[in-house]
């Protein structure tokens, strides 16, 4: 990771990089209950599926722990300017990350559903490959925490766009799908609520990116188009 400011008190530092660090291993496991749940999906395996089921009680509780430790550091610390910021990031970020968690457990659960049932020639590829992007969003958006790095957030959240574009396509397959056989509309309904699942972590990744903008450059992005994000952040300054 990136240093973060270097302060008097060695505590305090101590303090700042154990929040992020445990921030980055809350997003390591939400990563692996993605990529778990998108198997189980894929595979059919309801075994995996319910693994990444019971993991979401390891993802809320990490989500408390560490928001438990930033409400300390503000009781105790007081953090002005970029500190205060960087408790503020790190808050808004395991939000995101319980969130992408419990989409996760979504897609588990329709994976344990969709085990059940009769599987198309293609293995539900559709889902693979839309989760491999958002899989990938999310890659880039914490490690754009992990070094800071305000224009890598911007590049990350550009990918959002093509996120939702292969959502739209998954949709429109689906649906083609339920019109040509109407016996298959339990099991696309299932996939839709999948599809939906990881269009929305990539949603939460984008936030992610917009914390990452805000914690570096001090700059609320948030609810403005990527087109303003991309000239507030690529053609400012670092504060």
């Amino acid at each position: 990771m990136e240093p973060i400011h270097t302060h008097i008190s060695r505590q305090f530092n101590a303090e700042l990089e154990d929040i992020r660090t445990r921030v980055l291993q809350m997003g390591g496991l939400v990563e692996r209950q993605i990529e778990r749940a998108i198997e189980s999906l894929v595979k059919g395996d309801i075994t995996l599926g319910e693994v990444v089921i019971m993991d979401d009680t390891k993802v809320n509780g990490m989500e408390v722990s560490i928001d438990e430790e930033c409400n300390q550091i503000i009781a105790k610390r007081q953090p002005a300017a970029s500190d205060l910021r960087l408790v503020v990031a790190v808050i808004k970020t395991i939000t995101d990350l319980e969130r992408i968690g419990d989409e996760a457990e979504k897609i588990a659960r329709m994976a344990v559903r969709l085990a059940q049932e009769e599987r198309p020639k293609n293995n539900y590829m559709e889902i693979q490959a839309l989760g491999n992007r958002v899989q990938q969003m999310l890659r880039d958006a914490l490690n754009a925490f992990a070094r800071l790095d305000a224009t890598a957030a911007v590049h990350s959240a550009q990918e959002d766009i093509k996120v939702d574009q292969d959502y739209d396509g998954v949709m429109r397959q689906m649906i083609t799908f339920m019109m040509e056989d109407p016996r298959t509309i339990s099991r696309m309904l299932n996939v839709i609520w999948a599809a939906r699942a990881l269009e929305r972590i990539g949603d939460h990744a984008t936030n992610i990116c917009e914390y990452v903008i805000y914690l570096v450059k001090g700059k609320d992005v948030r609810h403005i188009s990527l087109e303003q994000i991309e000239k507030e952040v690529l053609g400012g300054k670092n504060t």
